[in-house]
């Protein structure tokens, strides 16, 4: 098995298909992403208003357009619940507080970058910049669209490391393992391992240079790495539970292929989405738990949904090893 993992790795360290998918396009989207919808000259629409002793300087120099004036952050928060304001900085000598709806946290997104802005204008190390956003806990636009894409190639490239089982059935590499005394189950058990190695090391890399090229802030490194390790199980048994339905190749490509699109785009990857829609997605509870991260809360509920998907769509891959390995 673990010369078949190794086999199958070197295979794919040479597939340029797969550094495309796992990490140029993903690092692209979330570029594109995150320069279209938080930076630019455009000004942000929203309901804005600025509380504390530097106001006046704030309202100055980031020239928001029909910035309220609040009293304080206690107004703040008040006119936040209320749906009064979609956002309030409250700005003092040692950093900014961000108080925001929930039902706005695109508004409550741009609201924090702009305080980034502010707190560094030449592009230096950010002051402290404390996010308060009532009743929910929102990633900034760079790490949302950084996370989304890395979640949502994430399939993409499992995709590619199922679909080698099919390519090596025809070219009958497959047919001559089946020949060793090698139980099938191992060597399904090696195919999977390599997608979940594929999906690690492309969202590792993400991480790495999201956080480097593009300022995301994914949180702590522990929970960060539970929560990728728990996306990429939930995808790769999902994609591989779908492929076992498929009867060539090119049938399991698009199944898959369509099945992420889908996924993805009902999960957030690209932009917010209804919890009502997004909830019965991977995406959402990995997304969700790296808010949760974020805001300092337990990511143990997000876990053990991703932990789930995993074990219920690996047992059904399993129950199917037959159809899939059979030449």
């Amino acid at each position: 098995m673990l010369r078949i993992l190794i086999k199958d790795l070197r295979r794919r360290a040479h597939d340029g298909m797969l550094l495309v998918f796992g990490l140029v396009l993903p690092l692209g989207m979330a570029f594109v992403f995150g320069l279209a919808l938080s930076g630019g000259d455009a000004q942000p629409s929203g309901r804005y208003g600025v509380a504390g002793p530097s106001a006046a300087e704030f309202a100055q120099r980031t020239g928001l357009p029909g910035l309220r004036q609040v009293a304080d952050a206690a107004q703040a928060r008040t006119l936040a619940e209320a749906d009064e304001l979609d956002a309030v900085f409250v700005v003092s000598p040692t950093g900014i507080e961000v108080v925001g709806s929930v039902d706005a946290p695109l508004a409550v997104q741009v609201a924090r970058e702009v305080a980034e802005s502010y707190a560094s204008p030449g592009g230096e190390a950010v002051r402290v910049v404390q996010d308060a956003t009532l009743g929910t806990r929102e990633l900034d636009p760079r790490t949302y669209h950084a996370a989304g894409a890395a979640m949502f190639f994430a399939f993409f490239a499992v995709l590619l490391s199922v679909t080698g089982i099919f390519e090596e059935r025809s070219t009958g590499t497959l047919a001559r393992l089946l020949s060793m005394p090698v139980p099938r189950a191992s060597i399904l058990t090696a195919k999977l391992l390599v997608g979940v190695v594929v999906g690690l090391a492309g969202m590792a890399l993400l991480v790495a240079a999201t956080t480097l090229l593009l300022g995301a802030r994914w949180g702590p490194p522990a929970g960060v790495a539970a929560l990728v390790v728990a996306g990429v199980l939930a995808a790769t048994g999902l994609m591989t539970a779908l492929a076992t339905f498929a009867r060539t190749a090119e049938q399991a490509a698009n199944w898959q292929s369509t099945a992420a699109t889908v996924l993805g785009l009902l999960g957030g990857s690209f932009f917010p989405v209804p919890p009502e829609l997004s909830v019965f997605t991977p995406h959402h509870w990995f997304l969700q738990g790296l808010a949760e991260l974020r805001g300092g809360a337990s990511i143990l509920p997000a876990l053990i949904v991703l932990l789930a998907v995993a074990a219920l769509s690996f047992p059904l891959a399993a129950a199917r090893v037959g159809r899939l390995v059979t030449p």
